[in-house]
């Protein structure tokens, strides 16, 4: 058992690789690519600079304009728990803070020299002031960076007018799409008398200036940095050059937070109705399984298997949209909430129901909780009582005709011992495989019943995501829901040599 276990966890290394790669190149190679959302609403903005700014800095932050292996060998390194390179900080939130990025010369040097960066001393602050003043150079690092990057995006399409404005020969130099990549302009002699070199020569010394102060502030904030405003992250194993630490996901450009903040909010919501719903889908369809296969052609058995199709058939939004309609709704029963996981002021409620000198009761923050999530959990269970029970009533029918069965029936095993310790054992392997698929379920949500109850679970967070093209919080999904999903499938093997003694992996 031992080896094949880690036979198992060898093969879960590639499982994931694969997968996680495919989902990256479906994201890299999307229409609109990454931040499509944002640079829809930034393509509103009356200002082109700030659009420039905006698509160049998400090309530069993801390093977009490099080949997707190379993206996605970043993303594995960050998400790596062996780390090279200089420690990240870590302040006392628990929040990772990088060494300030490196900033690329300017293009076309030799025909716009890069002028030189004038050196500013750091003074470095004392005790807390030192992590303010870590603070305010990070921003300007970034902000500067920001609007440097931007920069070389209009200096790029000044060179493309220019190369148009020159004639066929120059404008072949152009990509496809009429951009105008740098690297194929080097060593080109480019006239200042000729046409549109006034518009590119403003565009170079904008260039040049931003690049100046981005260099200066990276200097400083690097020097900050360095200057250990917070405690060192991870565990050192050749200092300054590896090092272990804890993965890192990334932070969500749609929202600038880090990945794993969104999912440690959104994770507890969705955990807590699919642990409250799997358990009533089990303990109410298995049982009437058993009891309709013991029970075979009975009027339970047929009310039962009538009741369960019956349910099956109406769809989750169906039921949800009846759910709120009649069940939530003021103008008919009104038993529910409608939306959301707690009443406005829950905070200050107590855990425990109880009731105050007045003799008024008071349901607490436990009894709100539950009230509240009443529906969704209703809408997850109904369709699955169909599936479970039909599932394990086969599987008893199908062992209730194997000779074991009739041997111990005539050695005299009481029907009980029959039905619980000899058929249901053996009709447990089925469930088995449809259990495991419940923890991939239970870390991506329910996204139909999250959106109509407004649950702030993964569901929706995944879904946003998907909308934005975030590519943070897709992969960290997709890479935690991948390793459960294999676990899982781990998991229902070592069940299946629990339940069946048949079942052996030496």
């Amino acid at each position: 058992m031992v080896s094949y276990l880690a036979r198992r966890l060898a093969f879960m290394v590639p499982t994931v690789l694969g997968i996680t790669l495919m989902v990256f190149c479906l994201l890299a190679y999307a229409p609109g690519g990454i931040g499509a959302g944002l640079a829809v609403s930034g393509g509103q903005m009356s200002d082109t600079s700030k659009v420039a700014q905006m698509q160049a800095y998400l090309e530069d932050r993801y390093g977009l304009n490099d080949w997707v292996i190379v993206q996605y060998g970043r993303w594995l390194s960050r998400i790596s728990p062996v780390k090279f390179g200089e420690r990240d900080l870590r302040t006392p939130s628990g929040e990772r803070v990088a060494p300030p990025r490196a900033i690329d010369d300017p293009p076309l040097a030799a025909a716009f020299p890069t002028p030189a960066v004038p050196v500013d001393a750091f003074e470095p602050a004392a005790g807390d002031d030192l992590v303010a003043q870590f603070k305010k150079l990070q921003r300007d690092a970034e902000g500067t960076r920001r609007e440097y990057v931007g920069s070389v995006r209009l200096f790029r399409d000044a060179l493309a007018d220019w190369a148009r404005a020159q004639g066929p020969a120059m404008a072949g130099r152009l990509d496809a799409k009429g951009s105008a990549d740098p690297g194929r302009f080097e060593g080109v002699a480019i006239d200042p008398a000729s046409p549109g070199y006034a518009k590119l020569r403003a565009a170079a010394d904008a260039m040049h200036a931003k690049w100046v102060a981005a260099r200066r502030a990276q200097a400083l904030a690097l020097a900050a940095f360095r200057a250990g405003p917070y405690p060192k992250s991870g565990i050192p194993l050749v200092p300054g050059l590896v090092s272990l630490d804890t993965p890192d996901l990334g932070v969500a450009f749609s929202k600038n937070r880090p990945v794993w903040d969104l999912i440690a909010a959104a994770l507890p919501v969705t955990l807590l109705i699919n642990l409250i719903a799997f358990p009533i889908s089990y303990l109410i369809a298995v049982p009437t399984g058993v009891l309709a296969s013991v029970r075979r052609g009975g009027w339970f058995d047929v009310l039962s298997g009538f009741l369960y199709l019956s349910l099956y058939s109406v769809p989750t939004v169906l039921a949800g949209v009846f759910a709120i309609g009649f069940l939530a709704n003021r103008q008919y029963l009104g038993w529910f909430p409608v939306s959301g996981l707690h009443e406005s002021g829950a905070e200050a409620f107590t855990f425990l129901p109880h009731a105050d000198a007045a003799g008024t009761w008071h349901r607490g923050y436990l009894v709100d909780t539950l009230w509240h999530v009443a529906l969704p959990v209703l809408c997850l269970v109904y369709g699955s009582f169909a599936v479970l029970s039909k599932q394990t009533r086969a599987s008893m029918l199908d062992n209730f005709n194997a000779d074991y069965v009739r041997t111990a029936k005539a050695k005299g095993v009481p029907r009980k011992d029959v039905v619980l310790r000899h058929v249901f054992r053996n009709s447990l392997l089925p469930l088995i495989t449809m259990f495991v698929g419940i923890f991939p379920a239970m870390l991506a949500g329910s996204v139909v019943i999250e959106r109509i109850f407004t649950v702030p679970g993964m569901g929706s967070l995944i879904l946003e995501a998907i909308d934005l093209r975030d590519r943070e919080i897709i992969l960290a999904n997709t890479f935690m829901i991948a390793c459960v999903n294999l676990l899982a499938l781990l998991l229902a093997d070592i069940l299946y040599a629990a339940a069946d003694p048949r079942v052996s992996y030496e």
